[in-house]
């Protein structure tokens, strides 16, 4: 279900991609995601098996993000800072699973340095986009996130979440609209019961 959340931006992402751009450097990268505090816009998600979902992102960082799905699914993907909650309305299912264990973490982070010893473990550019592979240095077996990236100005446009399974979500972001003031409320997991959580 969290490879199904994350894959939500890639879709979108292919439209209007600038002409050919020199790949970003990771601190040019780093740069960017640090100085990336709210964001609010639609995304676009397409799982592994080829299902298509779209609705809207919250953005909070540090530690903070929220996926509301369209219908059908109208499902909701919160990460709180330390905890992502998956609510599934149509069974009244919730899951929890620590921020920690997940890929998304690399990019909620307080300080992203993706120049730190063994985090990146791919960095390339098709002339249009540059690509990053990033992981826990510490536990590789979370999985990764593959972010992708335009240039002049630097944009997110999709990531890509490898999970500790083997599979994989694409996420394929809008425009996001940055600098926007997000409550906290939207950012709390309703319902969730933490003790049953595996930390």
């Amino acid at each position: 279900m969290i490879r199904h959340a994350v894959a939500v931006t890639l879709w979108l992402t292919m439209l209007a991609l600038p002409a050919a751009a020199e790949k970003l450097s990771l601190a040019e990268i780093s740069a960017y995601l640090n100085d990336l505090r709210t964001a609010e816009g639609q995304f676009t998600q397409v799982s592994e098996d080829g299902a298509v979902s779209t609705g809207r992102l919250l953005l909070k960082r540090p530690g903070r993000v929220r996926f509301e799905y369209d219908p059908p699914e109208a499902a909701l993907v919160i990460a709180d800072g330390d905890t992502v909650g998956i609510i599934d309305p149509r069974s009244n299912e919730r899951q929890g699973y620590p921020l920690h264990r997940t890929p998304l973490k690399i990019i909620l982070a307080r300080n992203v340095d993706l120049g730190r010893a063994r985090m990146v473990t791919a960095h390339f550019s098709d002339g249009t986009t540059t690509t990053v592979r990033a992981q826990d240095p510490e536990h590789p077996d979370y999985g990764s996130i593959d972010l992708v990236f335009t240039a002049d100005p630097v944009e997110l446009r999709q990531w890509i979440v490898n999970d500790a399974n083997g599979g994989r979500t694409t996420v394929i972001l809008g425009e996001l609209v940055r600098d926007v003031r997000l409550a906290d409320e939207n950012f709390v997991i309703p319902g969730l019961d933490r003790k049953r959580i595996d930390r």
